[in-house]
């Protein structure tokens, strides 16, 4: 126990365990602005949209840039735009608030308390999302932080980044196109034929996973596990009981639709093309 006459050094934690959950959308809105940053900027910031769910929990599901000048002592923000920019999206969907900001790079930077604090009079307890968009050895690290203050005595000294849980889930399409952005250099987008099969490349892995693990369980090379085998009857039952020429046909009807598909959207391509063409031809004429 202090005595009276000792100062105590004192933490002020978040009164409740805090979570958030990011859209993909945001990751990839953050990634294209980090692309179309000024030369000279190193970084990109800008504000999170989104809502609090009844559990506590902060969903994040939109995100815009807000222009800053930052320098080793001091950040500028044009609050201007970001005024602007939060009135305009709350016109299209008035439900989405204020939750937190967020910049790239690797976790937190010197000037990211200087931001979080002007976020701090927007917002109650704004989450701080960092994305390093360098994607260091593959893997793309995505964090959420928020502040807690730290006093002396009745003096507030600073405030200390604490990381909290973040939940990123993706669908299969949107999975995608987050690990084509974990590849430094691509020479193209990968076709709807190339996507499909990847995704095909990959179930066979699982399949063959799964093999393995039962075939191990069943030889007694590895103790079977309740909530895995749970899984992997599910799994199976959920699948349909169709004949082989039945599936073989599912597939090749719904692969000649995608060739359909394809092939009227290359040749709505060349129209708006040889359009274009037509009419920078008439202007210069």
């Amino acid at each position: 126990m202090a005595s009276p006459d000792q100062t105590v050094l004192q933490f002020f934690p978040l009164s409740t365990s805090l979570s958030a959950k990011v859209h993909p959308l945001v990751i990839f809105n953050i990634c294209d602005c980090f692309v179309r940053r000024p030369d000279q900027a190193e970084r990109v910031i800008g504000t999170l949209l989104g809502s609090v769910l009844p559990d506590g929990t902060v969903d994040i599901r939109n995100s815009y840039v807000v222009p800053h000048n930052e320098s080793s002592d001091q950040v500028a923000l044009d609050i201007d735009y970001h005024h602007n920019m939060l009135s305009s999206h709350q016109k299209v969907n008035p439900k989405e608030v204020i939750v937190g900001w967020f910049s790239t790079g690797f976790g937190v930077t010197g000037g990211s308390a200087l931001i979080h604090e002007f976020y701090s009079r927007e917002v109650a307890t704004p989450v701080h999302l960092t994305v390093d968009t360098g994607f260091t050895n593959g893997e793309a690290s995505i964090k959420a932080f928020v502040s807690i203050n730290l006093s002396l005595g009745d003096q507030q000294l600073a405030a200390q980044f604490q990381e909290i849980p973040l939940d990123l889930r993706m669908v299969e399409a949107e999975r995608i196109g987050f690990d084509i952005l974990k590849t430094t250099a691509v020479d193209k987008l990968p076709t709807d034929m190339e996507g499909m099969e990847a995704t095909m490349e990959r179930l066979l892995a699982l399949i063959d996973d799964t093999y393995k693990y039962v075939d191990d369980v069943v030889e007694r090379r590895v103790a079977p596990d309740n909530t895995i085998g749970r899984f992997i009857s599910d799994t199976v039952s959920s699948i349909p009981k169709i004949s082989p020429s039945a599936f073989d046909k599912l597939v090749n009807d719904s692969l000649q639709d995608q060739l359909l598909l394809i092939y009227l959207s290359s040749i709505t391509r060349g129209q708006l093309s040889l359009a274009e063409k037509l009419n920078t031809a008439a202007q210069i004429l």
